[in-house]
């Protein structure tokens, strides 16, 4: 579908969440913010918690590379992914093996900075929604905490609606605003699927999200 930037307005900071690992979230978030740089506003995004990279988040740089434009001073210091843990894994465990503490007061000093500088912010999560950042705390937990509006990126691969409904009822549940689904069309390969799963989450969104945006990529 063709996106016109003045159809909605973007948040001031934004999470962008999946239904699982290898949803598309870093693309995605890349997307989201060449779509405010192109509606001529200051966009800026980050890794809340990076696991399985060392000093550099690979996934800064997808969304670099996503957007057009080179590294940023923000990214040489840092800010856009102040918490970097060894181990692919959740950053509960990633923490664990690398024998450290999460400090949330790290990301949220980096999140505030950004703020300052850029008008919009995007924060990429770590896996799911509910993935587990230390102990118990999970991340949906962080989103809710933080009241942070949510973009949550689906796919059409089979089981995908089963974890997009899922997603969407922690959500609510949680009373979490949900600025926008975004269907990554990447991992279409049955169509007789991926029409369905789009039908369907358009259909549960109108019904249970009315004020949520649409969007494909």
């Amino acid at each position: 579908m063709v996106i016109k930037n003045s159809d909605f307005e973007f948040p001031q900071k934004l999470f962008i969440t999946g239904i699982d690992t290898d949803a598309g979230k870093s693309f995605a978030t890349g997307w989201l913010a060449r779509l405010i740089m192109e509606a001529g506003e200051s966009v800026i995004t980050q890794k809340f918690v990076q696991t399985g990279n060392i000093s550099v988040s690979e996934d800064i740089e997808v969304h670099r590379r996503v957007m057009g434009i080179d590294m940023t001073e923000e990214d040489r210091l840092g800010i856009t992914a102040p918490v970097i843990f060894t181990y692919p894994a959740s950053p509960d465990l990633a923490a664990r093996i690398d024998n450290r503490e999460l400090d949330f007061s790290v990301i949220e000093e980096a999140s505030e900075t950004l703020s300052k500088r850029y008008d919009h912010l995007l924060i990429e999560g770590a896996g799911g929604i509910m993935v587990p950042l230390k102990g118990e705390y999970l991340t949906i937990d962080y989103i809710r905490d933080h009241n942070l509006p949510v973009a949550l990126v689906i796919n059409g691969r089979l089981g995908s609606i089963n974890h997009t409904l899922l997603s969407l009822k922690a959500i609510a549940d949680e009373g979490i605003e949900l600025f926008t689904v975004i269907y990554n069309r990447y991992f279409d390969k049955d169509n007789i699927i991926c029409d369905d799963t789009r039908k369907y989450v358009r259909n549960w969104l109108a019904s249970h999200f009315p004020g949520a945006l649409y969007l494909e990529f």
